[in-house]
């Protein structure tokens, strides 16, 4: 009777979870085609790493920028090109350490190269693209014009106009 006391049900259901989720995403990783599911898990269809990012226009200072989580990765490691409107980015990332001699329980973290393709919007200057690596996370900044950033167009109400004007009389 000891053992139920101090038994913690809440623990035991979340390691039952963990360990289905792990059970889940090997089958997932095995199937064939893994192109639409495997890109929720951080692959690509070929296997492929997919780190987060984040793509966003700051209107206040008038530049396109580009997050990408990259920890663990040697900025010497990140390649960036600009063909056309395409900025790609790749890198790699290599496992420093490899125990072949230990009975890993989890082996979580992931190693290998990615790609990602980011279509870049209307009006960036591509000569002026800058890149800076801090704490994990690759930042890609673009100029981009004024005349280029997203603008609010006022609708104005012709037909009230003319209906005021005709009840008027």
């Amino acid at each position: 009777m000891a053992n139920l006391a101090n038994r913690d049900p809440f623990g035991e259901l979340f390691d039952f979870r963990r360990d289905f989720d792990h059970i889940f995403n090997r089958f997932l990783n095995s199937w064939p085609s893994r192109s639409a599911l495997s890109t929720a898990s951080g692959t690509d269809s070929s296997g492929a790493l997919l780190p987060p990012l984040n793509a966003y226009l700051d209107k206040d200072n008038k530049n396109f920028h580009v997050q990408v989580a990259l920890p663990g990765v040697d900025p010497k490691d990140v390649e960036i090109h600009v063909q056309g409107n395409i900025l790609s980015i790749r890198a790699q990332q290599e496992s420093k350490q490899e125990n072949r001699e230990s009975n890993y329980i989890y082996r979580e973290l992931s190693y290998g190269s990615f790609e990602r393709d980011i279509s870049l919007p209307e009006g960036v200057d591509r000569d002026k693209i800058s890149a800076e690596y801090r704490n994990g996370v690759l930042e890609v900044t673009a100029p981009i014009s004024a005349a280029a950033l997203p603008r609010r167009i006022e609708v104005k109400g012709g037909q009230q106009t003319k209906q005021i004007a005709a009840g008027s009389k």
